[in-house]
């Protein structure tokens, strides 16, 4: 398939976008490499998958000198007119959305970025996907959207009626609108809700990034609620290939509604959500512990209260993963830190 990968410079979309090129499809990645985190880590993912720094001019295709079938365009969600172009041109049969404004604390700060990239710029993908059509567009949802949900594991069909940040909102608004371009469109949408995701050029602003840097210069690292949160931690290759079944799946519409809730409608729709992560929550103090084991050194921990727009606990139901596309997570945490850590130290050795 020829398939469009946006944030393709990010974490996910990186990893993403060589294990495509490595199944034979061809692939365009866009991303605008905006310096939310240092855009080195961005340039650094990039050049793994042959597109050099200084062949990079905005709105313009880049080739890969690595893969020959993957090309390159750094560009902003917010231009409408550019995509339209996009589209028009190369054809796609499927999109993979995963641009957009991370970060939950961060969406404290900079509200209007959520807004613009988050909104406007998924906005501006369902058009494109409308009047060019594709066979499949999944995106990137959140776990945060369950906002003060307190029974788990969080299933799609719990109701998600109370985020508690603006990012979270702005993915919720993501399954809403995404939901009416499938039902008046027909097009065939699937809604990912990623969990903490981790692994080897993960984002600065995670908590393995974040406590691995402080632990290796000798700084404290920040543990908030006296480390009584638990996170659904999943690896990289795990979510990847989760991402794949998903593409390889396009939402249908069977008419049937699943069940009596607010979601009951959805099948008359080709549209879908899933959840994908680990579905086995981590204790933040276990978490510290197997840092400290991989690295060889034990963390100075500064403890601090629950932090606005932070959530206890989350843990992703994924039975319905399981049963369309035979999902099944298999690294396990200490291993996936490992790789981390080798990672870190290497990639910070010679830059």
């Amino acid at each position: 398939m020829k398939i469009l990968v946006t944030g393709s410079a990010g974490f996910i979309g990186f990893h993403l976008v060589n294990r495509l090129l490595e199944s034979g499809d061809e692939v365009v990645g866009y991303d605008n490499i905006n310096d939310y985190y240092e855009v080195r880590l961005k340039y650094g993912r990039l050049e793994e998958a042959g597109i050099l720094k200084d062949k990079i001019e905005k709105g313009k295709l880049v080739q890969s000198n690595k893969f020959a079938s993957y090309r390159f365009v750094k560009e902003d969600l917010t231009s409408k007119k550019f995509l339209l172009k996009l589209f028009k041109t190369e054809k796609f049969d499927a999109v993979v959305h995963l641009a957009a404004q991370a970060g939950v604390r961060y969406s404290l700060e900079k509200p209007d970025e959520y807004i613009s990239s988050n909104v406007q710029g998924f906005l501006n993908i369902l058009e494109s996907c409308r009047y060019y059509p594709v066979k499949h567009l999944v995106y990137a949802s959140s776990s945060s959207v369950y906002g003060t949900n307190t029974k788990v594991p969080f299933s799609t069909d719990d109701k998600i009626d109370h985020p508690i940040s603006l990012y979270a909102a702005s993915k919720k608004s993501n399954e809403l609108m995404a939901h009416t371009y499938s039902h008046l469109f027909s097009i065939p949408t699937t809604g990912i809700r990623f969990f903490t995701v981790y692994g080897p050029w993960g984002r600065p602003d995670m908590a393995l990034f974040l406590f691995t840097r402080k632990i290796l210069e000798g700084k404290p690292i920040q543990v908030f609620n006296n480390g009584e949160m638990q996170r659904d931690f999943t690896y990289i290759d795990d979510i990847v290939e989760g991402v794949v079944r998903v593409i390889n799946k396009p939402a249908v519409a069977t008419g049937r509604p699943k069940n009596n809730d607010e979601n009951g409608l959805q099948a008359q729709a080709p549209y879908k959500i899933y959840n994908i992560g680990n579905s086995s929550p981590v204790l933040l103090t276990d978490f510290i512990d197997a840092l400290e084991d991989a690295i060889g050194k034990e963390a100075q921990k500064q403890y601090l209260p629950l932090q606005p727009g932070d959530v206890l606990t989350t843990w992703a139901d994924v039975d319905d993963l399981i049963r369309d596309i035979n999902y099944q997570p298999k690294t396990e945490l200490r291993t996936g830190i490992d790789e981390f850590v080798r990672w870190y130290k290497a990639f910070y050795a010679t830059n």
